[in-house]
């Protein structure tokens, strides 16, 4: 059995081809840093010779985040995007000319918002961070 029928077993969700395509294109572009959208998906599947409709595409990846597969996120670039979820933690930057997305940490910036949570009496759970971002010229 494939890691990627597995994962969709492991979420309760049926193994169909259009789930194991779509999966493994999240994880070829997750392994490259890539966020996808629907339509980027949809394109790539057309690019490869599959059928699959863009209305199924927009369905699986629903099914995907709502068990706990992919993350999505709706950077303002107009369009959502999606990643394999379970990673290491990292923010985001977006540039406002290209909507290029690149991943980043930082252990002083994690660090002082765990702080300022707690000033302010709370324990920080969870957060995104996105910076949006130009190129200097």
């Amino acid at each position: 059995m494939s890691a990627e029928n597995q994962e969709l077993r492991d979420a309760g969700l049926k193994v169909t081809l259009p789930r194991v395509k779509i999966l493994q294109l999240l994880e070829s572009a997750n392994a490259d840093g890539q966020h996808l959208s629907a339509e980027d998906v949809y394109r790539t599947l057309m690019e490869t010779g599959d059928n699959t409709g863009l209305a199924t595409v927009y369905r699986v990846l629903t099914q995907f985040e709502a068990a706990g597969l992919v993350i999505r996120h709706q950077f303002d670039t107009g369009h959502a995007v999606f990643e394999l979820a379970g990673g290491e933690h990292h923010d985001h930057m977006v540039c406002v000319d290209t909507n290029e997305i690149v991943e980043f940490t930082d252990e002083v910036i994690e660090k002082r918002q765990h702080e300022i949570a707690k000033k302010y009496g709370y324990e920080l759970v969870d957060h995104s961070l996105v910076l949006y971002v130009r190129k200097k010229k």
